[in-house]
């Protein structure tokens, strides 16, 4: 088994309160209750109101964290934050949760890799940690995702959710507790299976633009699930690889939550019994970054994960983008 570098030190998250049910759902496009539950999962959604912004949701998921891990915010080095529903394009969203936080002694930057970005997000700040650039990585995964859905498309409008959660990167207390082995990798000739056409250079803000609803996510559903099953497939195993585990030696997997479907079909894959997989998806959607964060948060403040835990996160996203980490509590 891998000795670890980095532990995870510390999580917390910060979901919005108001919940957009199915049956809500019903009245703004055509679709049921029934219908989505046997397609996704999902029961309900948490939706930011105009104050929930990004910067606001993550500073309260990083104060969490830090309290939990003992650090005060000067001490923090780095904040990496993945998103794909950034509050603003310039300065990056990182920026702002530094000025918000007051983590005025901190470099901040994005990680843009959809879905996938809290866990590229790990692994960058593992090589902060072992390259002795930084001691004490915040790690983020937030997202709006309701400001870039078009509730026009019933497809789309019903997966999606907001919400902010993160955790502290930190070198390993005692060489056991920590990562022991993560992946990441990219496959760009899928970037059109699940996409924004609009808004940056290429095709800046115009009539045409809202006229299309170009700002809005895209996906081809049907697609997305079949690379979706695979990269998970592929992710899993090279993680566990790489920790020199295998699947029956894990205690829990925490699966991007994307599709009930898509996480039963990991789990056997890696064959391990669904009573230890954890899903909230029901509860909140697919909140991109945010997910695999807000579920290890759970799992850490009910006990679910315990003192040697062995868990294995894994996600993809948008570009392809698919990563996974095993780690030790």
């Amino acid at each position: 088994m891998k000795r670890p570098i980095a532990e995870l030190a510390g999580t917390g998250r910060y979901v919005p309160q108001k919940v957009l049910t199915n049956a809500e759902l019903e009245k703004i496009v055509d679709t049921s209750d029934q219908w989505i539950i046997e397609r996704t999962g999902i029961r309900e959604r948490h939706i930011a109101s105009a104050d929930e912004t990004i910067a606001c949701m993550a500073t309260s998921a990083c104060q969490q964290v830090l309290e939990a891990a003992g650090v005060t915010v000067t001490e923090v080095d780095a904040i990496v934050v993945g998103t794909a529903s950034p509050d603003r394009l310039l300065p990056s969203q990182a920026c702002d949760i530094q000025k918000t936080l007051g983590a005025v002694n901190a470099a901040a930057f994005d990680v843009g890799a959809a879905c996938s970005g809290f866990l590229y997000g790990l692994n960058v700040a593992e090589g902060l940690v072992a390259a002795e650039t930084a001691r004490n990585v915040l790690v983020v995964g937030a997202e709006r995702l309701s400001t870039i859905t078009d509730y026009t498309d019933r497809t789309t409008c019903i997966l999606f959710g907001d919400g902010a959660a993160a955790t502290l990167v930190r070198p390993s207390s005692d060489g056991k507790r920590g990562i022991l082995g993560n992946y990441q990798k990219t496959d760009g000739r899928l970037g059109d299976l699940l996409y924004r056409s609009s808004g940056g250079a290429n095709q800046p803000p115009s009539e045409a633009m809202v006229k299309e609803r170009g700002w809005f996510l895209r996906m081809a559903g049907r697609e997305t699930f079949k690379s979706a099953v695979l990269s998970m497939a592929d992710a899993c195993d090279q993680a566990l690889s790489r920790a020199g585990l295998t699947g029956d030696q894990v205690d829990l997997l925490i699966p991007h939550q994307a599709n009930l479907r898509i996480i039963e079909a990991t789990a056997k894959h890696a064959g391990m019994p669904m009573d230890r997989v954890y899903v909230n998806i029901d509860r909140y959607g697919n909140t991109s970054a945010a997910s695999i964060p807000i579920a290890l948060d759970e799992c850490v403040r009910s006990g679910r994960i315990k003192p040697g835990s062995i868990v294995l996160m894994v996600a993809f996203g948008g570009g392809f983008t698919w990563a996974s980490a095993v780690v030790r509590g």
